[in-house]
């Protein structure tokens, strides 16, 4: 799913050839929310997985993922990051722990990293959110949904290369409040 790109994405997915890959592209860039709601709305497999280009998570963790939703009978898998210490910026860990912990707090669940990009399901259970967010706060959205309809979730360790900002990091402060309203908003209306 391309949306919107500005740099090389749509020339670099027009030169890779699997059998059975759908690119689809966005005219305008949309938002994460929207590009992940298409790509749902095209999925044709029984998992979907939320991979942003970036690469800051390794696409070969994917069997893992999958072999851990398969083999625990769970209904999604967060990638979970931070396993061998943190890398990255302190303010983004700061962030995430406060932020997952306001999460567990208010839904009474025990998610060690709500935020990851890593997120595996079968294709029905994320219709099954009923998901409409447009942007960043998909994430939140998802998790939100999840624990509120009382569907199974476990983290299993994923390899994680956080980028700075000089390398495209888009993250910010801003963002932060934005997810605890999302996360108020989720729980009580």
């Amino acid at each position: 799913m391309d949306d919107g790109s500005t740099d090389d994405t749509a020339k670099i997915l027009r030169e890779v050839k699997y059998n059975n890959l759908k690119v689809i592209h966005h005219s305008s860039n949309r938002g994460k929310g929207a590009a992940f709601l298409t790509g749902l709305s095209q999925a044709e497999g029984e998992f979907v997985i939320i991979q942003d280009a970036d690469l800051e998570y390794d696409p070969n963790d994917y069997r893992r993922l999958i072999e851990g939703i398969k083999s625990s009978g769970v209904d999604i898998v967060f990638g979970k990051r931070f396993q061998k210490g943190y890398k990255g910026l302190f303010m983004h860990r700061l962030g995430n722990k406060t932020l997952t912990a306001l999460l567990n707090l208010l839904f009474k669940s025990h998610i060690a990293d709500y935020a990851t990009c890593f997120k595996l399901a079968r294709k029905n259970t994320f219709i099954e959110l009923n998901l409409a967010a447009k942007g960043f706060d998909m994430d939140v959205e998802i998790v939100c949904k999840a624990l509120k309809q009382n569907k199974s979730i476990c983290e299993i360790p994923v390899s994680y290369s956080p980028r700075t900002y000089k390398e495209g990091k888009k993250i910010r402060w801003r963002d932060g409040l934005w997810a605890m309203f999302y996360m108020f908003k989720y729980r009580f209306l």
